[in-house]
């Protein structure tokens, strides 16, 4: 095969060294093995910082333009940011998956040499590494993202201790952790057991509720269940304030690229978080992929191709970046509980047919795509309106076998009789 690259090199990333794989040109008086018209030179080196900073003058010395390395969980990170940082290189980052070594052959020195030799011969496509601000703020979005699912974990943690205690209070408020459940809450850590008492606390709403509420909070509410309330409550607390701290640092950092968060919040079912969680994800710069449909098959938002023989095999979608995927996902459900538009309407049109789990990932997919195209031209979202199917979609002949199949199935025989 044709050298496509003179000067490259491969890395094995591990979490306390790394192997570097440089290949070039064989003239030059510099030991190495050499390879046919290629010479091949390997180093070890720590994963610190000064050996990364080592690392880059190495490859540099080496004349290397153009380096690869796994993906290999987050240990990939500080080596990429050392070799960003020292400039002159075009980075690669591949999927593991796309680049397996031969079986009975798997050491790091092969695996470095393998990678290089790939990288050199231009058969090794690039996963996309988004800029810095984008990467700074997709840390704190995920990061708010793991602190929410904490929040809800302990939200069920407090409902659960009233349960054991036989407080019934979800029964009856729909928010246990909301003003009158907290004061209520609060009433039973004083060493308030009094049912009527405790239900006199409920505010607004909840006050005709007052007769159910004084059974609901008759229970067996011990010492025990106090300790494990309060550490709980305190937990919450803790949370709520850590997500505030965080929103508040997104805030900051979103400031360059709030006019996209705008265009992005427009979309039905996409709110504020949303839409600063699919600009962490995707960036801003959608240059990186050439068309929506790029962008979807990037995210795995579409469905798979596998023919082979002449048969068509399972096309579900691949396992993309389950932090992309659940915000598309999330907000998919969100626009489903819209009235009057697109997706809403795409979303009970496809649910019918395929399921609401398989609906709410191809109304992902169109959020995705229309992401792309707001993204792209600097503009908001716009709603073709719920009937946009059956005015383009849709002929007569479609929506009148519907209709029939599903008049038949209700049970009735119908005879049709055109209107003059």
């Amino acid at each position: 095969m044709d050298v496509v690259v003179a000067r490259c090199a491969g890395l094995d990333v591990g979490k306390r060294e790394l192997v570097a794989c440089v290949r070039v040109p064989a003239d030059g008086a510099r030991a190495g093995t050499v390879l046919g018209s290629r010479r091949q030179v390997i180093k070890k080196f720590a994963t610190f910082t000064g050996s990364l900073r080592r690392l880059a003058g190495w490859l540099a010395g080496h004349g290397v333009t153009e380096v690869v390395m796994e993906a290999t969980g987050q240990y990939w990170k500080p080596v990429w940011y050392a070799l960003e940082d020292h400039g002159g290189f075009e980075l690669k980052l591949v999927n593991a998956q796309h680049v397996r070594f031969l079986p009975g052959r798997k050491t790091d020195v092969a695996d470095a040499a393998w990678l290089a030799e790939l990288l050199e011969h231009g058969l090794l496509r690039g996963s996309f590494v988004p800029p810095a601000p984008i990467r700074e703020l997709r840390d704190l979005t995920r990061y708010r993202k793991k602190l929410i699912q904490a929040h809800t974990a302990e939200s069920q943690r407090v409902s659960k201790t009233l349960e054991d205690a036989g407080i019934k209070l979800d029964s009856v408020a729909s928010d246990v952790l909301g003003v009158s459940g907290r004061a209520m809450l609060g009433a039973l850590l004083a060493g308030e057991r009094d049912p009527a008492v405790l239900a006199e606390l409920a505010k607004g709403r909840l006050r005709a509720k007052i007769p159910i509420l004084v059974e609901a909070l008759t229970g067996r509410f011990g010492a025990h269940h106090a300790v494990l309330l309060r550490l709980s409550l305190d937990h919450l607390q803790h949370l709520e304030q850590a997500v505030a701290t965080l929103d508040e640092q997104i805030d900051a950092v979103i400031t360059p690229f709030a006019a996209a968060r705008d265009h992005l919040d427009s979309i039905p079912g996409v709110g504020k978080r949303a839409a600063e969680n699919l600009i962490a994800e995707i960036g801003v710069d959608m240059a990186v992929f050439p068309t929506a449909a790029h962008l979807a098959s990037w995210a795995c938002m579409c469905p798979g191709s596998n023919i082979t023989g002449g048969k068509r095999r399972s096309g579900k979608t691949r396992p993309g970046s389950p932090w992309l995927r659940d915000a598309l996902v999330e907000a998919a459900w969100g626009a489903s509980h819209t009235k009057d538009t697109d997706l809403g309407a795409q979303f009970w049109r496809l649910a019918r047919r395929i399921g609401k789990k398989k609906a709410a990932v191809a109304v992902g997919h169109s959020i995705l795509t229309a992401a792309w195209w707001m993204i792209t031209n600097d503009v908001d979202y716009h709603d073709l309106g719920s009937d946009h199917y059956t005015r383009h979609h849709d002929n007569t002949d479609r929506r009148r076998d519907r209709a029939l199949r599903d008049l038949h199935a209700l049970g009735y025989r119908v005879t049709l009789d055109p209107a003059a």
